[in-house]
């Protein structure tokens, strides 16, 4: 297998990655995740302070409730340090810890709250400003009766029967699906009683109860149901509220973007698609920001990622009496020229065409050492686990540029 190296190396890629995207993330050897976001308020803490909260939430960044918890400490720009919790193998301290022993908890100047709907108001009461919840008195009370609403409405529940059961025939799922879209006729009422795009006049905790559960089934229903919320003349205020959701900085945060949650829903709960994913944003793919934040991300944490890919994609089949060195330097290789393609190939062609033709110009297993790269780490990232949902996209969609050339 031959390799040849004309590549930049990590260091110069991560070097000037980091001159395109001011994203960071902090290292965590040994702990999974093996990096987390630095929270966008940490820097206003005076030197050797505590942050004031503390948010115990899962490893994967895959629950919503601990979604709507980071949302709100983003949107408020509280400081606040992050504990993860396996929640496959939940540790004994916590589970004394926390009475309902699931996630999210939070430590708030000290004290404990659990459920996410508890700590978004106790959040809003130890730190007023900026309000989450509207001033006026009639409209405050109003946003805090649909915040309960939220939770005991049924909406999840019809919602996600409809996404995951799999019904007996056409007639359960035409029913299921009724039942779902009279809820969503609920709440495209409740978005036109205050002018503006949101529940009441003003972005508030309404719409972070409601946006990690209306933003996986924007993603999912389309592969897994083939129904869309999304362009669907029938809920254009539900539509207007997305575009507005899209506009806020800590949204961006905290999402994942539609590849991760389509993943984990079949992963998770074994559900099978009946279609494609939704195309890649062309926007977020192009977003020079976004590719060298993926190109960041992946030149400073490339270890963990040449162990992953060495040990559970099937490229050791490959390797030659069991050794593994030429394997390895393959995949860094590939690697090495996925980070640069993100940072310099904006726009460039990528042609095919380079094996087993007249002018042949790669080794063939070489290729393949490529192709299973490239083919695992697209669908094994996870936003915003690895990075941020539009940087997951990027990260994507290079990699679908040059799987298409490997050969």
């Amino acid at each position: 297998m031959a390799i040849q190296n004309t590549l930049s190396s990590w260091e110069e890629l991560l070097e000037t990655a980091r001159k395109n995207t001011s994203a960071r993330r902090v290292k965590r050897p040994g702990q999974s995740p093996s990096t987390a976001p630095i929270p966008s308020s940490l820097h206003k803490l005076p030197p050797n302070t505590q942050p004031p909260v503390l948010l115990y939430r899962d490893t994967n960044s895959w629950c919503p409730f601990c979604e709507r918890v980071w949302f709100a400490l983003e949107e408020k720009e509280i400081p606040f340090a992050t504990e993860f919790i396996d929640l496959s193998n939940k540790p004994k301290w916590y589970t004394d810890l926390v009475p309902t022993t699931l996630v999210p908890a939070a430590k708030i100047e000290g004290k404990l709250v659990y459920e996410s709907k508890d700590i978004l108001l106790a959040l809003e009461e130890q730190f007023p400003s900026p309000a989450l919840l509207p001033e006026n008195p009639e409209e405050n009370a109003v946003a805090r009766q649909l915040v309960e609403e939220a939770e005991t409405n049924g909406f999840r529940e019809i919602a996600f029967k409809f996404l995951r059961e799999a019904p007996v025939d056409a007639d359960e799922l035409a029913k299921l699906q009724a039942e779902f879209e009279a809820k969503l006729d609920e709440l495209e009422q409740a978005l036109a009683k205050y002018p503006g795009p949101f529940f009441v006049s003003t972005f508030s905790l309404v719409d972070i109860m409601y946006s990690p559960p209306l933003d996986r089934l924007a993603a999912n229903l389309p592969v897994y149901r083939g129904y869309h919320i999304k362009g669907n003349p029938r809920f254009p205020r539900i539509n207007a509220w997305f575009e507005a959701l899209n506009q806020r900085p800590a949204y961006h945060r905290v999402k994942s973007d539609n590849i991760t949650n389509n993943l984990l829903l079949r992963r998770r709960w074994g559900v099978e698609p009946i279609g494609n994913p939704l195309p890649l944003d062309a926007a977020d793919s192009e977003n020079i920001q976004y590719r060298a934040e993926a190109a960041e991300r992946l030149s400073d944490n490339r270890e963990v990622a040449i162990a992953d890919i060495i040990k559970n994609s099937g490229v050791q089949a490959i390797a030659v009496d069991g050794d593994l060195t030429t394997v390895k330097d393959a995949v860094d290789f590939h690697l090495r020229q996925l980070a640069n393609y993100l940072i310099h190939g904006n726009g460039e062609t990528v042609p095919g065409g380079r094996t087993g033709g007249k002018n042949s110009s790669v080794d063939p297993i070489f290729a393949a050492v490529g192709a299973i790269t490239f083919a695992y780490l697209r669908n094994r990232i996870c936003a915003p686990r690895d990075m941020s949902a539009g940087a997951a996209t990027a990260f994507r969609a290079a990699i679908d540029k040059l799987l298409a050339s490997v050969y």
